[in-house]
């Protein structure tokens, strides 16, 4: 196990249907002695009061300050958080990696499932956030999670053609996104 020295710890938030073996967030949280995952009731039918209830949990039971890193739905579950979250929770958060975010106002049937997570929230989040996309995420645009991080006030790293960083793409340990973590790492000064 590896342990990042600094004064907090990881908190893996999955998107719907949580990660399999082969998700880069399960491996990061194999390899990272301080970090733990947020685990939801209902994986497949997410409720937003329940997941964001769930994260506001894990941030109030964290030891440290935490680095929040979502992916898919779990991006839209940690914008909402933080927007209704008190400011002692919010003051616990030294940034967030929001890797493929869902586009849950998506009028396509696919994602009815996602779309009580919508409206988006589109203003600058509290703590320094980097958001990684894909050019070919079926869940997100390119575009649309240009415009996410512009309203986030967060910085926009290039994933290329990497679908949507999910399961499916067996990112392993996922080197690139170790870097992108250090960069916001630094950015936030831990």
């Amino acid at each position: 196990m590896i342990s990042i020295s600094g004064d907090f710890d990881f908190l893996a938030l999955p998107g719907r249907g949580n990660c399999g073996p082969d998700h880069w967030i399960s491996h990061w949280c194999h390899v990272f002695a301080n970090s733990s995952r947020v685990l939801q009731a209902e994986w497949h039918k997410p409720d937003p009061k329940d997941w964001i209830a769930r994260v506001d949990a894990a941030v109030a039971q964290a030891p440290r300050k935490v680095v929040l890193l979502a992916h898919s739905l779990a991006v839209a579950t940690t914008v909402k958080w933080a927007f209704e979250a008190s400011p002692a929770r919010l003051d616990k958060v030294a940034a967030a990696l929001l890797v493929a975010p869902t586009n849950v106002a998506d009028p396509d049937p696919s994602f009815d499932t996602v779309r009580p997570f919508a409206p988006m929230p589109l203003k600058p989040l509290p703590f320094p956030a980097l958001v990684v996309a894909s050019r070919t995420d079926p869940r997100v645009t390119f575009d649309k999670a240009t415009a996410f991080a512009a309203a986030w006030d967060a910085e926009l790293a290039d994933a290329g053609d990497l679908g949507h960083m999910g399961n499916e793409a067996r990112l392993g340990i996922w080197p690139d996104g170790l870097l992108l973590l250090g960069r916001l790492l630094e950015r936030a000064n831990i």
